[in-house]
């Protein structure tokens, strides 16, 4: 009664994640996060499982040695804990969501996949989503994190258009022609009205730089899409699954 299983490099949620066909790479907790990766510079990382079942306040160091590899600075990450270990666990510790240990297959891919969804970036002809901010420009519709905000026509035009020229600056003349139309007669000052609106609606989730004299841009991602890696071990194992 209470004891917590002792994990392996070969153990855990790496075994777990090798059984549903993701690559796995794997280092014990206080190894140098860029051995995950060797020689490979164009290797990337999808997802981060830190195991630290017995010492649970030890995850959070173990995430910020972690985050020192640029390669994983902007990966989703989740901490491993035993039940008896929950009540341990720091809010701010900085993962995105954590796993109960004995693992339940289904239950480390779902989570995983989670996360991963939580921190991608994409864009294709009927969708962007830009961090937990997505625009669903067949359905009109707008989410964050997954709760609808309700935007105006305009609005919603002009975060689909700033959405297109993502990471490029746009005037606002640009703005006004391609959103507002050229038969519009208002002036300039109508496009900061409007973006006032979107950054109250959206708030953090739109990643918008105000450039002076210049126009606006929304800004890309830091890191790019890329292949998954858990890093995890019981007290003493990190990993990496890709």
């Amino acid at each position: 009664m209470g004891h917590e299983p002792e994990l392996g490099r070969e153990e855990g949620a790496a075994a777990v994640l090798r059984g549903l066909g993701a690559e796995v790479r794997a280092l014990d907790l206080w190894d140098e996060p860029w051995r995950l990766f060797g020689s490979d510079e164009e290797s990337t990382a999808r997802a981060i499982v830190v195991e630290a079942l017995e010492r649970p306040d030890l995850a959070a160091a173990a995430l910020r040695a972690l985050r020192r590899e640029p390669r994983l600075e902007q990966v989703g990450a989740l901490v491993s804990v035993s039940v008896a270990q929950i009540a341990r666990l720091d809010p701010s510790s900085g993962f995105d969501d954590f796993l109960l240990v004995p693992y339940v297959p289904a239950e480390l891919y779902a989570r995983v996949r989670m996360v991963e969804w939580r921190r991608s970036e994409f864009s294709t002809e009927e969708r962007f989503k830009v961090g937990p901010l997505v625009i669903d420009r067949a359905a009109h519709e707008v989410t964050v994190g997954g709760a609808q905000v309700v935007l105006t026509a305009r609005e919603f035009a002009l975060l689909s258009y700033l959405c297109e020229r993502r990471g490029k600056v746009v005037s606002r003349a640009e703005l006004l022609r391609r959103v507002w139309g050229s038969d519009y007669e208002g002036g300039e000052r109508t496009v900061d009205i409007h973006v006032r609106r979107l950054r109250a609606k959206l708030g953090a989730a739109l990643p918008l730089a105000t450039l002076r004299g210049a126009g606006y841009r929304l800004e890309r991602p830091d890191a790019t899409d890329g292949e998954s890696v858990s890093a995890g071990g019981a007290g003493s194992t990190q990993g990496a699954a890709r």
